[in-house]
């Protein structure tokens, strides 16, 4: 299991999150898929690294060291670093190079790593310096609104944006929606109805490999979301 977190929301309109955690002693968790990549700042034995994470297409297995701890940045779905190709990170993981014990190489700069509490202000320098920018296309229509080009057109666009396709991500969202339902107490049937799967043998196997646990499973262990 994962340790405790705090989660916040932001003010950065490219933000879909913040989070921070810490562990006291060695463990491991579930990471279940997700749909966003995020910079996470990892600080151990007193040191400081900042590694880009990206979309993960399948639940893994993770192990992590006791006393280190992590502040974590979601980013929205259609938010995206140009000088990192979205697909070069799905289901993997970079480190980026640090300059000094505080500082780390982004760009052409270094900057300080970000905490809990500045992470927007953050964010928004990356925003201004164009190390970050976002497909409006993809924010619109992941709000509801009809797309103004071909299915071919959004199609690429998300996969530019995002290193996903549209297909993957709604598979993601509707497992990731189906074991809400099933934290939150409905039943297993209602939730297979629920999150539009044709049976519940469906919605086992989706669970099984986009969140690591079985229907039964999720309905008595403890899921990080957030993860």
């Amino acid at each position: 299991m994962f340790p405790d977190f705090d989660i916040r929301s932001s003010d950065s309109p490219l933000v879909e999150r913040v989070w921070r955690s810490h562990s006291e002693r060695a463990g491991s968790f579930t990471s279940i898929s997700a749909v966003c990549w995020s910079m996470v700042v990892s600080k151990f034995n007193g040191r400081f690294a900042l590694s880009i994470h990206g979309p993960a297409t399948g639940a893994t297995g993770m192990d992590f060291p006791p006393e280190i701890e992590w502040v974590g940045i979601d980013f929205k779905l259609g938010t995206f670093m140009p000088n990192i190709p979205p697909t070069s990170i799905v289901n993997w993981y970079k480190h980026l190079p640090q300059t000094t014990e505080h500082a780390f190489w982004l760009g052409n700069s270094a900057w300080q790593f970000p905490d809990y509490e500045n992470a927007d202000t953050f964010v928004d320098r990356l925003v201004r310096e164009g190390l970050i920018t976002n497909d409006l296309t993809v924010s619109a229509i992941q709000q509801g609104f009809p797309p103004k080009m071909s299915l071919r057109s959004v199609q690429y666009r998300y996969l530019l944006s995002t290193g996903l396709s549209q297909r993957t991500i709604r598979q993601i969202e509707r497992a990731r929606y189906a074991a809400t339902l099933l934290k939150q107490g409905v039943s297993i049937l209602d939730a297979t109805y629920k999150a539009g799967y044709s049976d519940q043998a469906h919605l086992t196997r989706s669970l099984k490999h986009f969140i690591g646990l079985t229907p039964a499973e999720i309905l008595t262990t403890p899921i990080i979301a957030l993860f």
